[in-house]
């Protein structure tokens, strides 16, 4: 008899500890979709401004051309299949050109005093700063919340039951987003900070 309340004990607390598992799994996975989807708000507003800032006549004919392209590549590939996911630097490449080509722009020498009491330059400068930062931390949570997601589908509870179902193994997002040039200094990890 009492062997037999052992083994249900023991049963019970078996499947209360994978019930948790497996909830704390969905719970996992939640957050890595609101991350994603997060991510795809921060990139679109990012080429959106970038689009905007290169119509906006404050930059060369030559300067507006190309970041008006990169904006444009790195938004064809936000709209593409599943948003570019899933395909070997299929959202990544576009996107971390137009990083790249954002950087170049500020990096113009005298690119801010060019700008000075140009009417609307320091509001698309601000805005432009402030997508770019949103791509950044939004890019560092979704990461975080793909780490952690993997880590917990590493577990061999996790792979024996296949608690995870069919569900793919999500993939990090690696992108430069940093308008700060290699051994440039900024006031912030990722910005120049653009504005007076």
């Amino acid at each position: 008899m009492i062997d037999a309340i052992v083994v249900v004990v023991v049963v019970a607390m078996v499947g209360v500890y994978v019930s948790w598992r497996a909830g704390r799994l969905d719970r996992l996975h939640a957050r890595l979709e609101a991350a994603r989807a997060a991510l795809d708000v921060a990139l679109v507003r990012r080429s959106s401004v970038a689009l905007e800032f290169a119509s906006s006549g404050l930059l060369d004919p030559a300067t507006s051309l190309l970041l008006a392209s990169v904006a444009h590549d790195a938004r064809s590939a936000q709209n593409g299949p599943e948003g570019g996911q899933g395909q070997e630097g299929g959202q990544e490449l576009p996107e971390s050109d137009l990083t790249r080509a954002l950087r170049a722009v500020f990096g113009q020498p005298g690119f801010r005093s060019s700008l000075n009491g140009t009417e609307g330059a320091d509001e698309l400068l601000t805005e432009l700063e402030s997508a770019a930062h949103q791509v950044f931390l939004a890019r560092k949570f979704y990461n975080d919340a793909v780490a952690a997601t993997v880590a917990a589908r590493r577990r061999p509870l996790v792979r024996l039951l296949r608690l995870a179902g069919g569900a793919p193994l999500p993939e990090f997002f690696e992108i430069e987003d940093s308008l700060v040039g290699a051994g440039e200094s900024g006031q912030g990890a990722d910005m120049p900070h653009l504005t007076g």
